[in-house]
C-alpha cells in the first residue's frame, strides 16, 4: 500500500507545496535540500546601505552617482536624488569597490562600497564617510593628509607675515624652504606607508591611483619606485597599477634613448613631454565640493 503525505514549505513569499510519496522520499529530500541551499545563499548575499546628509545647498535637488572603474572605464553603479539634504544608495554587493561620489561629472569624495551601514556627511567645512572598517581607515588617512596640505598652504601666509615683520627675504626663503621640505617628506611618508599597509585590499591601488592621476602621463618618481620595490604580487597585478607601471617604464626607456624614437608614431611621441616638475605625492585635497 502506498502512503502519501502533504508537506508545505514557505521560502520568502513563495508557497511551495510538495506531495511526497514514501517511495520517492529520498529523491524529494535532495530536491528540498537544494532549494534550501539556494535560498540560504540568496538570503546571505552581502549588501551595502549608504545613508547621506548634506548642508550644502548646491547638492539639494540634484542627482548623485556612485562611480567606479570597471574594465578600465569609469562607470556608474548606482544613483539617487538629494531631497531636503538627504540621500541614500543601497544594493547587493558582488565585491568590495573603491568608488567616488559624483554630481554630474564632478567628483565630490571617495568611498569604499562594502558590506554594512555607511554614513556620509557633507558640509562646507568637511566631508567624511564612516561606519565601516575600510571607510574609517580611508578617512583617517584623508584627515591626516588634509592637515599636511593645510600646513603647506599656511606657509604662504607665514611668508607674508614675516615680510611685514621686516625679516630679511633671504632668511625667510631659507626657513620656509626647510619647513616645506619637512612637510613634503611627512606627506610622502604618509602616502607611501598607507599604500604599503593596504597593498592587498582596494585602498592600496585606490590611493595609488589618486596619487598618480594628477600626472600629465605615467612617470616613475622615487616614491613610486619605492612603492613598487615593496609591492606584493596582488598589488602589482592590479589592472590600473600594472598598466601605469608598464607605461611609465616604456616612457622612461624612450627618454633614456633605450628605444628608437623613429619607431614611435608622431601623435604618440607628442604626448611624451616631461612636465616642469614631478610631484612625489598628492598635493591636492582628496575631497571636493561642487561650486554651482
Amino acid at each position: 500500500m502506498r502512503i502519501c503525505f502533504k508537506m508545505r514549505k514557505f521560502f520568502f513569499q513563495f508557497n511551495i507545496t510538495l506531495y511526497i510519496c514514501s517511495e520517492n522520499e529520498e529523491i524529494m529530500n535532495k530536491f528540498v535540500y537544494t532549494i534550501i541551499a539556494i535560498v540560504a545563499l540568496t538570503s546571505c548575499a552581502e549588501s551595502y546601505n549608504i545613508q547621506g546628509s548634506s548642508t550644502v545647498s548646491s547638492l539639494d535637488g540634484n542627482k548623485l552617482y556612485l562611480k567606479t572603474i570597471k574594465d578600465q572605464e569609469l562607470k556608474s553603479i548606482d544613483s539617487c536624488d538629494v531631497i531636503h539634504g538627504k540621500f541614500r544608495f543601497a544594493g547587493l554587493l558582488d565585491t568590495i569597490r573603491l568608488a567616488s561620489l559624483y554630481m554630474d561629472d564632478e567628483s565630490i569624495l571617495p568611498i569604499v562600497v562594502e558590506k554594512g551601514e555607511i554614513d556620509i556627511k557633507i558640509d562646507a567645512a568637511s566631508q567624511r564617510v564612516s561606519g565601516t572598517p575600510m571607510n574609517e581607515k580611508l578617512y583617517d588617512f584623508i584627515t591626516l593628509h588634509n592637515q599636511l596640505n593645510n600646513e603647506m598652504n599656511e606657509l604662504s601666509h607665514k611668508q607674508s607675515q614675516m615680510l611685514l615683520d621686516g625679516i630679511d627675504e633671504e632668511e625667510i626663503n631659507q626657513q620656509l624652504t626647510i619647513e616645506a621640505t619637512q612637510i613634503a617628506q611627512k606627506e610622502d611618508s604618509l602616502v607611501t606607508n598607507f599604500i604599503v599597509e593596504n597593498f592587498d585590499n582596494v585602498l592600496g591601488p585606490g590611493v595609488f591611483m589618486m596619487m598618480t592621476s594628477g600626472y600629465p602621463y605615467p612617470v616613475l618618481t622615487p616614491q613610486i619606485e619605492d612603492i613598487m620595490s615593496k609591492a606584493t604580487q596582488k598589488f602589482k597585478t592590479d589592472p590600473y597599477v600594472s598598466e601605469y607601471y608598464r607605461t611609465a617604464n616604456e616612457i622612461q626607456a624612450r627618454e633614456n634613448g633605450l628605444v628608437d624614437d623613429s619607431q614611435i608614431a608622431p601623435s604618440e611621441a607628442a604626448t611624451i613631454q616631461p612636465p616642469h616638475t614631478l610631484p612625489d605625492s598628492m598635493h591636492v585635497p582628496l575631497t571636493n565640493l561642487p561650486q554651482k
